[in-house]
């Protein structure tokens, strides 16, 4: 599980990833990354709309995408804002589908972040 302060909170946090990060998308997810410069921990944010299924599964798609994120948080890099939105195919994904989608999102971005 992700500690309070590895979260995004604040709507304006959101709007900033989205609008002005670097975006890849999967069959379940959209990933959102924006690097801010600080030194401090990474953090993550998600977007489950209804689209996803009633408020029982998307508990369940949020909760599995922050345990999916607890384990991929050594490979952000400090100062790193992630906003990773759920499309309805998550619903009925399984774990390792949502970690397998996530993990290669996150190194995608890696990778375009670091060559720009």
């Amino acid at each position: 599980m992700l500690a309070r302060p590895l979260r995004l909170t604040r709507g304006t946090d959101y709007r900033s990833v989205v609008r002005r990060g670097i975006r890849c998308g999967g069959a379940r997810v959209v990933t959102s990354m924006l690097t801010t410069g600080e030194t401090r921990e990474p953090r993550f944010g998600f977007i489950i709309s209804k689209q996803v299924g009633n408020a029982v599964v998307r508990n369940t798609v949020r909760r599995r995408l922050k345990a999916v994120c607890a384990e991929a948080l050594l490979s952000v890099p400090e100062g790193t804002d992630v906003v990773i939105r759920a499309l309805p195919a998550s619903a009925t994904a399984t774990y390792g589908e949502l970690l397998a989608d996530v993990t290669r999102c996150l190194a995608r971005l890696n990778r375009t972040r670091a060559s720009v």
